[in-house]
């Protein structure tokens, strides 16, 4: 949750983004180019690695790292376009802050293959406003932030804990082993944003089937679009449940009825109709599809993200016998290893962007049209930003780093995870202080084809059995 604490940070700037082109390539451009590039062709240019699996499970792609000495640079695409490639932190926050470069899905190319996708990527559904500009995306961004806001997360502080508590009684009464995605990374994110959102607990087999196809690369491109289609009707069902009989969540504050919109108002209007008459717009001004696919958005991404984060983090601070002993030690430390595992670990990479104009970064030059990867994995392992980037130290100060975004897509729901995770952590351990591994670590099974990086199981044991599993 698809990211610095600022989650209302549209700007004038942001909203004055438009679709200039470059002129053609000039003689002299093109020396600049191959000044800075060199004399490769399209075919020995480096495509993006995705490997994590052959290394260190929480460290980037060795070749990742290798490509990382020079913070920009052009990459070949899966669909033989030539784009580039952002590693440097100070370059990823620069693209992902100007307005220049686009988040529009129909203007990018993807770096990696992806079974069955479209030539041509189609333009956002209604209600991502991830795949948006602006005006479009502030518009949604704007009716979003306040309910995000880092008091607002803060009060749910109480209830994350009782869920938390719960998940724990569970595992302990169940005995001394469990997997705990099953047992604790999953159910905790999942009861939060339930919560928040309006969602029933007991439907969570079946969106969480659906959420996971959404974000598997490798299920076939019609299967991921089935999925989304079903997750929206599902988001649907509930959006007219919640206009007809409001409940003190998010989504009925978003789909309570108001008064028919004025020019002024959020949504414009829209064509007469002569049909049957139909309930007004929401107070929000958002349609009955526009709430299906915010709240699609916001129910898959609050989900994924934080599950894999906790599911991982615990894996991440296992492994590292000596900062699990610190948290458990100080209970203190929750917020700050929080923030390390989000910048050590980097589960939502890479994010897209086209340039809508020429644009120099770095002092180097990306054409109008290009797709840029910016590379969270490395700009979060940029050794100019943060010194040992590869060692996890829940003492650092790793604010900056690039997990939620930056600029105006920076991660709505980010202070909800800082929230869940600065609670999940340290009660986990304080619950079971031996807590550890029951398989060696290389047995881990991965989620190595998802866009969310995680664990696909993670099997622990503890008491005094633990030490012989």
């Amino acid at each position: 949750m698809t990211h610095d604490p600022a989650i209302d940070s549209e700007t004038a700037d942001s909203e004055t983004a438009d679709s200039e082109t470059a002129d053609s390539e000039t003689a002299d451009s093109a020396t600049a180019d191959s000044a800075t590039t060199g004399s490769e062709t399209a075919d020995e240019l480096p495509v993006l690695p995705t490997d994590r699996h052959t290394g260190c499970p929480f460290d980037p792609p060795a070749a990742l790292t290798a490509l990382s000495d020079r913070p920009v640079r052009r990459l070949r695409y899966a669909d033989g376009h030539v784009g580039r490639l952002v590693t440097g932190h100070a370059a990823a926050r620069a693209v992902l802050a100007d307005p220049r470069f686009s988040s529009r899905y129909e203007l990018l190319h993807l770096p990696m293959a992806m079974e069955g996708a479209p030539g041509e990527l189609p333009p956002a559904p209604v209600g991502d406003i991830l795949g948006l500009d602006a005006p479009e995306h502030t518009r949604y961004r704007r009716l979003l932030a306040g309910r995000f806001t880092v008091r607002r997360m803060r009060q749910l502080t109480g209830r994350i804990e009782r869920f938390t508590a719960d998940c724990l009684d569970a595992m302990e009464q169940a005995g001394t082993t469990a997997d705990l995605v099953e047992a604790f990374a999953r159910p905790v994110p999942t009861l939060v944003i339930c919560e928040l959102l309006g969602v029933p607990y007991a439907d969570r087999e079946r969106f969480l089937r659906l959420v996971e196809v959404i974000f598997d690369q490798a299920a076939d491109a019609g299967a991921r679009d089935e999925a989304y289609a079903g997750l929206l009707r599902y988001v649907g069902e509930l959006v007219l449940a919640k206009r007809a009989e409001p409940t003190d969540d998010l989504l009925s504050d978003l789909a309570s009825p108001g008064p028919a919109p004025g020019p002024g108002d959020l949504a414009a209007p829209g064509p007469a109709s002569s049909g049957p008459a139909v309930p007004g717009p929401a107070a929000s001004g958002l349609s009955d599809e526009e709430l299906a696919g915010i709240g699609g958005l916001l129910l898959a991404a609050g989900l994924d993200t934080t599950a894999n984060m906790l599911g991982l983090g615990v894996f991440a601070l296992l492994a590292n016998p000596g900062q699990q002993a610190a948290l458990r030690a100080d209970p203190d430390l929750a917020g700050p290893a929080a923030e390390e595992l989000l910048r050590y670990l980097s589960v939502a990479d890479p994010l897209l962007r086209s340039a809508l104009e020429d644009v120099e970064v770095e002092g180097e030059l990306i054409r109008a049209g290009e797709t840029v990867t910016v590379s969270v994995q490395a700009a979060n392992r940029d050794p100019r930003r943060f010194p040992d980037p590869d060692r996890l130290d829940i003492r650092r100060r790793a604010t900056g780093h690039l997990s939620f975004g930056h600029g105006p897509h920076q991660c709505l729901g980010q202070q909800l995870a800082r929230v869940e995770m600065t609670v999940a952590l340290p009660a986990l351990f304080a619950r079971f202080p031996a807590l550890r591994l029951a398989v060696p670590p290389g047995e881990v099974p991965l989620r190595e084809r998802s866009s969310i990086y995680g664990v696909v199981s993670l099997p622990v044991a503890w008491g005094e059995e633990a030490g012989e599993e």
